[in-house]
């Protein structure tokens, strides 16, 4: 394929700095001592009788620590005489298939052999209310035909709106444990009542008509540890997982910049963010009843270099960049993109940006489709992934406004380099 003279020719990338922030660390020595000591007796205070069964709705989400968590739940349940059993509840993920969810799960550590406990993750759901009238709620099919459920979620900013509850233990609810269907359902409604006032309004349905009797929500702070994890009666969630929101929210990482010319990302997943990349660190969003996130970052060139290998494939996201490498079009697994993009009615996400043959003319693309700006003036970061902000890439131009950070912790000069399949070699995460 040919190109504009200029992305043909050798371009010269200014210097750059690698930034390390010192965001205070908030991390528990010990996540799953600290579950333990919590749910013995929350159930000990539960419904939850010796030979009952426990369905527990775990996620797709890459929390740090997920497995042994899990782990911790089913072991605590068994030694109250009673039988765990792990749903899927992840809506659409895993290409929306049996199998596919069981193996989104294997890939985050959750396995049978790790939890001893069985996974069910039949995909049929059942219909236990109705909201405003027309929008049916649905709800795990397996987890209601155990005598309890318990479901566990990262407490965090959603990508798409914002309100008291966002991603976190009712999401889990409405979208995760109503499995494709609940999923499907939320989405397509949410553009008529708002996808807040929606989730609250099925999520209160679901705590209201099953047999969920305890929600456990993990906070992390700036570096994906788990800094908080609270276990909560079911009937109590509406009013703690606000305040365990906004915990998280004061802790959320986001890169220390309003304006950027360029940001590269290097790469993107589900296990990083609903969205591939999430919107509070991008600014970028661009779907049907999405509120604007432009006020976190702006940045008016947006590169993405490749996929996570935990991603199995699922691109969504990619639509919001400008730009994307070949090798994330060859890895992108269309049919599970598609469905999640098609089942989030975010049909942006699954857009094609342009496609450069590497990663080197992918960033040079981003620094010479600005306009006349010289390479040296160009405001640009390179970062991991939108779960690691405090340590990535500055260019020259941002030299000075770095230095200014009050969360400065080391600014070390040096510069990118390509290897001869054109993959960017630079330090960093």
């Amino acid at each position: 394929m040919r190109y504009p003279a200029y992305l043909e020719k050798k371009f010269n990338f200014p210097g750059f700095y690698r930034v390390k922030l010192n965001l205070p660390s908030m991390a528990l020595s010990d996540p799953a001592k600290d579950l333990k000591i919590q749910l013995d007796p929350a159930l000990d205070q539960s419904p939850i009788k010796p030979g009952q069964t426990v369905a527990i709705g775990v996620g797709s989400r890459g929390i740090n620590a997920i497995a042994e968590l899990v782990a911790q739940i089913c072991g605590r349940i068994k030694d109250k005489g009673a039988y765990p059993v792990i749903v899927p509840a992840m809506g659409s993920h895993g290409s929306a298939t049996p199998e596919g969810q069981k193996k989104t799960l294997a890939e985050l550590g959750v396995t049978s052999d790790v939890c001893q406990a069985a996974i069910a993750p039949e995909m049929d759901a059942i219909k236990v209310g109705s909201v405003f009238d027309a929008v049916p709620v649905y709800f795990s099919k397996k987890a209601m035909e155990a005598d309890h459920s318990i479901c566990i979620n990262r407490i965090k900013p959603h990508t798409k709106f914002k309100g008291d509850v966002e991603s976190g233990l009712y999401k889990m609810l409405v979208v995760g444990m109503g499995k494709h269907t609940g999923a499907l359902t939320y989405h397509n409604f949410a553009l008529k009542y708002g996808f807040h006032k929606l989730l609250k309004a099925m999520g209160d349905t679901i705590i209201e008509k099953t047999n969920l009797c305890l929600g456990i929500g993990v906070v992390e702070d700036a570096y994906d540890q788990v800094m908080k994890i609270e276990v909560i009666p079911a009937a109590k969630i509406s009013t703690r997982e606000p305040d365990l929101l906004a915990l998280a929210k004061s802790h959320f990482p986001r890169l220390p910049y309003k304006n950027l010319d360029l940001l590269v990302v290097r790469q993107i997943g589900k296990e990083i963010s609903g969205s591939g990349m999430d919107p509070n660190v991008t600014g970028r969003t661009c779907d049907l009843m999405e509120d604007d996130f432009s006020q976190s970052l702006y940045a008016k060139r947006l590169v993405i270099l490749d996929l996570s290998a935990n991603t199995a494939g699922n691109a969504i996201g990619l639509g919001n960049a400008d730009i994307i490498t070949e090798k994330i079009f060859a890895g992108m697994d269309y049919q599970a993109t598609i469905m999640n993009a098609l089942t989030a009615i975010s049909l942006k996400k699954a857009a094609i940006p342009v496609r450069l043959p590497n990663e080197e003319k992918a960033i040079q693309a981003g620094f010479q489709t600005l306009g006349p700006v010289f390479p040296e003036k160009v405001r640009a970061v390179i970062i991991k992934d939108t779960m690691h902000t405090t340590d990535f890439l500055v260019s020259d131009a941002l030299n000075r406004e770095t230095e200014k950070l009050s969360c400065l912790k080391e600014m070390t000069p040096c510069r990118i380099a390509f290897s001869s399949s054109g993959d960017l070699i630079a330090p960093g995460p």
